[in-house]
């Protein structure tokens, strides 16, 4: 897994927003570094949000972290069968429908979190497993063809996006308490 962003040649511009939230690295490197800042986490602050939002109609901090979870497997599941040459166009996926039923608010935050850390790590031996002629692969998720190795890049530019918007819209609601 030596392939690089910089060797995507070619990826749709609906994932840029997060492939852009990667730094230039290798694809196991970009994955371990994200594995390391969900190891960082501010779980205390986390836990003190509680089932806060920072707007009507926006999810939890639990409910974030289920997203990250259930995107990350399925972008694990589009990426095997791309780089297994499986032509079938792979459908969209509703998030918000998801949310809505997957009873992520009635886990507790030491579970999910360690769900996606094991998620991540199944992520990593996945890519780990993939050939850089399977990282070239491409196949067509939703309505847009990509390379695998844009999968393995949107998987941890979508945790950094999520973690930033946690950052960014979450926390500062333990300021106004």
């Amino acid at each position: 897994m030596k392939m690089k962003k910089t060797d995507l040649q070619w990826a749709p511009m609906y994932y840029d927003t997060y492939i852009e939230q990667v730094a230039e690295a290798e694809l196991a490197g970009a994955l371990q570094q994200s594995l390391r800042a969900l190891d960082e986490l501010d779980v205390e602050r986390l836990a003190a949000l509680a089932d806060q939002v920072y707007a009507p109609g926006k999810w939890t901090v639990r409910d974030v972290l289920q997203h990250l979870i259930d995107t990350e497997r399925i972008f694990n599941y589009r990426a095997l069968r791309m780089a297994r040459q499986d032509e079938t166009p792979l459908a969209s996926f509703d998030e918000n429908r998801y949310a809505a039923v997957s009873g992520a608010n009635g886990r507790p935050l030491a579970a999910l979190l360690s769900e996606l850390r094991a998620v991540r790590l199944a992520t990593l031996a996945l890519f780990e497993s993939f050939s850089d002629e399977m990282l070239s692969r491409r196949g067509v998720m939703w309505q847009y063809e990509m390379p695998v190795l844009a999968v393995g890049f949107i998987i941890a530019g979508h945790q950094n996006h999520h973690v930033r918007v946690l950052e960014e819209r979450y926390f500062p609601l333990l300021q106004n308490a």
